[in-house]
C-alpha cells in the first residue's frame, strides 16, 4: 500500500518516516468548565484531513496511529498516585468502529484504566462543521452508566469550543465523579 502522507510504498498507512516527521505529538493545554485542564497533542489544523478520516473505513487504521503516537506515550509517561479510569465521549460504534473508543484503548497502562460504553449521548446530534450556538441549543445530554471509578479522564478526538466536555463533567460531578483532566488529540483552537 501507500503512505497517506508521502504516497511512497509502506507497510502501514502512513509510513514511519512520515509519522516521526509529522505526527510527533505537542502538549498544548487549556481549562474549561469548573476549572478541568484539556491536553491535546495535535494542532487541528495540522492533522485535519487525518481526522476526516473518522467517517470512512480508512478512519479505523489512521485513528490507531494517531493514538499509538499520542496517548498511548502519554500513558506510558503518566503516573499517579492509584490508578485512574479513562472514558470516552460517546464511544458508539458507527461504521465497524468507534474512534474515540480507539483513543481510549490506547490509554492503557499501570496506572490507566480504560472502560468502555460508561458515557454515551441521548441526543445523537452531530456538532461537526456546527456553530457555538447550535451546539448550545442542542446538547448531547449525556448518561454515565455504571462505574465504580471516581476520579476519571475523559477522552475525545477534537476540541472546539468546549462545550461537549463541559457537559460531559457537568454529567461526571452530578454523579459524584472527580473529572482529573480531559485527553483530546486536536484542538482547533489553536493556530
Amino acid at each position: 500500500m501507500k503512505c497517506l502522507l508521502c504516497e511512497r510504498l509502506s507497510l502501514s498507512h502512513i509510513c514511519r518516516k512520515c509519522q516521526n516527521t509529522f505526527l510527533t505529538p505537542s502538549l498544548y493545554r487549556r481549562k474549561i468548565l469548573h476549572d478541568v485542564e484539556v491536553i491535546s497533542f495535535y494542532k487541528y489544523d495540522d492533522i485535519k484531513t487525518l481526522l476526516h478520516t473518522k467517517h470512512t473505513d480508512l478512519g479505523y487504521y489512521v485513528y490507531t496511529i494517531l493514538a499509538q503516537n499520542s496517548l498511548a506515550l502519554f500513558a506510558k509517561e503518566f503516573s499517579y498516585e492509584t490508578q485512574v479510569t479513562s472514558i470516552a465521549v460517546d464511544d458508539v460504534p458507527k461504521g465497524g468502529y468507534s474512534h474515540t473508543a480507539i483513543l481510549n484503548k490506547a490509554l492503557k497502562s499501570s496506572c490507566i484504566k480504560p472502560e468502555f460504553g460508561k458515557l454515551r449521548a441521548k441526543n445523537k446530534v452531530t456538532y461537526s462543521g456546527k456553530s457555538r450556538e447550535f451546539r448550545m441549543q442542542n446538547p448531547r445530554d449525556f448518561k454515565l452508566e455504571n462505574t465504580k471509578a471516581q476520579e476519571l479522564i475523559l477522552v475525545d478526538d477534537i476540541i472546539t469550543t468546549g462545550l461537549t466536555f463541559s457537559e460531559a463533567i457537568g454529567v461526571l460531578k452530578q454523579n459524584n465523579k472527580e473529572p482529573l483532566f480531559c485527553l483530546s488529540l486536536a484542538d482547533a483552537s489553536l493556530k
